[in-house]
């Protein structure tokens, strides 16, 4: 398998390494080629933002990883089309911080992954629900996110072979997953497909000469029964399987996962 990293929170954030760190030691020798290209620094929330205002450039800050000065679909492009790379499959993240629900619009984790789909290329995105009452480590992430990689690699491998043969092959798999706030000595977590929750989140504006400031209640946020947001508020990791256009796939979206 050839296999493409990418992230929202730069090139150097633990996250990113801890996906690396994943592929590693869950795919082991069945990858042949493992490159990562990433943002130079953080670029959180830029949704599917692209660059076309000024020049992009590319530095191979050590064998296989790249730093680009752009957002994450331009990590992916410059990936794809520039250094001629051919993924089996993307991996985004893993976010420091949730993708849930609404989340998903300004989310740049998830748009590098939804790029890489509408391009025909499987793609995870994978972040971390985040509490202060729970450490905030990342040693735990390769054991919990084990049996979810091992099922995504065979799902785009089965997608990249079918591939223009069958109508479900037309749209890649595309999946979001949040890992739940809970103490990182845990062994296991439970695993849920869920649909992606639409609930907006509640904010409050002001604005004192000139400058506005929001104010929300992200943990307290509204969330319908059995959707990403409750599920993994709950102590479940979530996948929602989606199309690049945000439709959630119902045959593949609930149910409690071993």
């Amino acid at each position: 398998m050839n296999v493409l990293l990418t992230n929202d929170d730069g090139i150097d954030a633990p996250g990113l390494t801890t996906l690396h760190r994943c592929v590693t030691e869950t795919l082991g020798d069945q990858v042949s080629q493992l490159v990562v290209v990433a943002p130079d620094r953080g670029r959180s929330e830029c949704s599917h933002s692209v660059t076309t205002g000024e020049d992009l450039y590319i530095e191979e800050i050590r064998p296989g990883w790249f730093a680009l000065n752009g957002t994450p679909v331009d990590c992916l492009r410059a990936a794809l089309f520039g250094l001629k790379f051919e993924p089996d499959f993307v991996l985004s993240g893993v976010n420091a911080g949730a993708n849930l629900g609404v989340n998903l619009m300004v989310s740049g984790t998830f748009a590098a992954a939804r790029e890489s789909a509408t391009l025909g290329v499987p793609a995870m995105a994978v972040s971390h629900y985040r509490r202060h009452d729970v450490a905030k480590t990342w040693d735990h992430v390769p054991r919990w996110v084990e049996q979810t990689l091992k099922e995504f690699a065979e799902v785009a491998l089965r997608y990249r072979q079918a591939k223009n043969v069958t109508d479900e092959a037309k749209t890649p798999p595309l999946w979001n997953v949040n890992l739940p706030a809970v103490d990182p000595s845990t062994p296991s977590v439970p695993r849920e497909r869920c649909p992606v929750d639409c609930n907006p989140i509640t904010r409050t504006a002001t604005i004192d000469e000139g400058r506005v400031v929001y104010e929300l209640d992200f943990h307290g946020r509204p969330r319908s029964r059995g959707s990403d947001v409750e599920r993994c508020f709950a102590g479940s990791l979530t996948i929602s399987d989606l199309s690049p256009f945000f439709r959630t796939l119902a045959s593949r979206t609930s149910g409690f996962l071993a």
